[in-house]
């Protein structure tokens, strides 16, 4: 191993960080150690000091790894920073072909039919063509006829 370089296993002993964890850190994009011609990780003081900082950043802010990473998925995906955006934008609207002592119900089966999706395991592809519904649109669906969430999430399916 190059001199100036760590293994996985020397990084983990030096930083605290276990080996499993500097691994996650890597998979999430947060570091990436750089690879011997055998394809060991390789932790240089650039690496070691990104650490040190990410360590700093979770204790100061009282955030998790996951916390970062999707902060990174949100710097990086304008998809997703825009459906955020939107949603946080967004008020809670009874749809207009809802009765408003219906909306209540309504809600309830709407939640029905997701768990029903989540628990089908339909995680992969987009739940409106996985279970079928072609009536109404999501962003209707849920209120947000004068938002851009399902546009900017990409949502161009319908939902019964």
């Amino acid at each position: 191993m190059p001199a100036d370089a760590l293994t996985i296993h020397e990084a983990a002993e030096t930083t605290g960080w276990s080996p499993r964890m500097l691994r996650y850190i890597e998979e999430a994009g947060l570091v990436a150690p750089r690879r011997s011609p055998s394809g060991y990780r390789l932790y240089g003081p650039a690496e070691l000091q990104r650490l040190r900082t990410l360590k700093e950043l979770l204790g100061a802010f009282g955030i998790e790894l996951s916390d970062v990473g999707f902060a990174l998925r949100l710097r990086n995906e304008s998809r997703l920073r825009d459906g955020l955006e939107a949603w946080f934008s967004s008020k809670a609207v009874r749809p207009a072909e809802v009765d408003p002592g219906e909306w209540l119900a309504f809600e309830q089966r709407k939640h029905t039919q997701l768990l029903a999706t989540d628990a089908a395991g339909w995680d992969k592809e987009p739940i409106a063509k996985a279970a079928g519904w072609d009536k109404e649109p999501i962003a209707k669906a849920a209120g947000w006829d004068k938002e851009p969430v399902a546009k900017a999430a990409g949502w161009n399916k319908e939902i019964a």
